[in-house]
C-alpha cells in the first residue's frame, strides 16, 4: 500500500519502504497518504528534491508521537530520569519474550511527552494473545519501576503510563474474560447510545461483591507485571545503566543501536507458577 501512495512523490534510491511499513502496522489508507505527504514536506523543508528514509522515519515519529520540541530545555538531571526511564521501558521490552520488538527509544521531547520508547509489531493482527498483554503491561511499568530502582523517589513522568496499564488490565478482567478467578464472563454492560457529545459510559451489572474481585484481579496483573519489571532491571541493572547513558550521549537509539547496546541480555522464560527465569 505504501508503493501505490508513494507513486506520485520521488523517494531516494535509499529508502526502505519495507522497513517504513514494518513500523507502521494498522496504519490504513489515509494514515500512509498523510505520512507520505508529511515526509514530501519535511524534505521541502530541507530544500530537497526527493523523500529520504530520513523523512520517511521522522514522519512516522511525528504521527504516533507528535513533533520534536527542541526548544524545549531540560535540565541535566531531567534528562537523567529520563533516560532512565525510557531505558527501563526498552530494557523490559526486550527481555520479554512475548513483547513487541522495540524499535527506538528517544529523551527528546515530542508532543506532551519529555521522551518515548516505540515497539511495534512485526505483522498487522486481529488478535492477541493474553501472555502478550501482560508482557505488555510489564513494559508500560518498566520506566516507572526504572525510576524507583535508580531513584528510590518516583516522578509524576509514569503518570500516562500508569493509566494506560490500568486501563489494559481493566479490559483484560470486565471484557475480555481472561482473570482465572472470575472466568470467561463481562462484566458492564454498555448504557445508551454513543453519539455526540455523550461519552461511552457502563453501567455496574454486578455485585459489590464481584466488584471487590475485579478489583483485587486488576491490582493483581499491575503488581505482577511490577514486579516482573523491577526483577527484570535488577537483574540487569549494568545494562540499564550502560542504557541510560547511550541515551544521555546520543539522544536517540534506533532498534541496531539498543542491540548493540543490550548485548549481553537474553530472553526471559515465563514458568507456570508465575515466576520468571533468563
Amino acid at each position: 500500500i505504501l508503493k501505490i501512495h508513494s507513486k506520485n512523490v520521488v523517494l531516494s534510491p535509499e529508502v526502505d519502504l519495507h522497513k517504513i511499513a514494518g513500523r507502521t502496522p494498522g496504519f490504513v489508507g489515509a494514515d500512509l497518504a498523510n505520512l507520505i505527504n508529511e515526509a514530501a514536506l519535511l524534505a521541502a523543508r530541507f530544500g530537497k528534491s526527493e523523500i529520504g528514509q530520513e523523512e520517511l522515519e521522522e514522519a512516522v515519529d511525528r504521527t504516533i508521537a507528535g513533533p520534536e520540541r527542541r526548544s524545549m530545555v531540560m535540565t541535566e538531571e531531567d534528562k537523567k530520569i529520563t533516560a532512565y526511564h525510557e531505558g527501563g521501558h526498552a530494557l523490559v521490552g526486550f527481555a520479554l519474550p512475548n513483547a513487541d520488538p522495540v524499535h527506538k527509544a528517544t529523551i527528546i521531547p515530542r508532543g506532551r511527552s519529555l521522551g518515548h520508547t516505540l515497539s511495534l509489531p512485526t505483522e498487522d493482527r486481529v488478535h492477541m494473545r493474553r501472555s502478550e498483554m501482560v508482557d505488555r503491561l510489564a513494559m508500560m511499568l518498566g520506566g516507572r519501576t526504572a525510576e524507583e530502582l535508580i531513584f528510590v523517589d518516583p516522578t509524576t513522568g509514569a503518570a500516562d503510563d500508569i493509566s494506560k496499564a490500568t486501563d489494559l488490565a481493566r479490559r483484560m478482567v470486565m471484557e475480555w474474560g481472561m482473570s482465572d478467578r472470575l472466568g470467561p464472563m463481562k462484566y458492564g454492560q454498555p448504557e445508551g447510545q454513543v453519539f455526540l457529545g455523550r461519552d461511552y459510559t457502563s453501567h455496574q451489572d454486578y455485585s459489590d461483591d464481584v466488584a471487590s474481585i475485579i478489583d483485587e484481579e486488576i491490582r493483581k496483573l499491575i503488581t505482577r507485571a511490577h514486579d516482573e519489571a523491577r526483577t527484570i532491571l535488577t537483574t540487569h541493572r549494568e545494562a540499564l545503566d550502560r542504557l541510560a547513558e547511550a541515551l544521555i550521549e546520543r539522544e536517540t537509539l534506533d532498534e541496531d543501536e539498543i542491540k548493540e547496546v543490550l548485548h549481553d541480555v537474553h530472553k526471559w522464560e515465563h514458568l507456570g507458577d508465575g515466576s520468571m527465569r533468563i
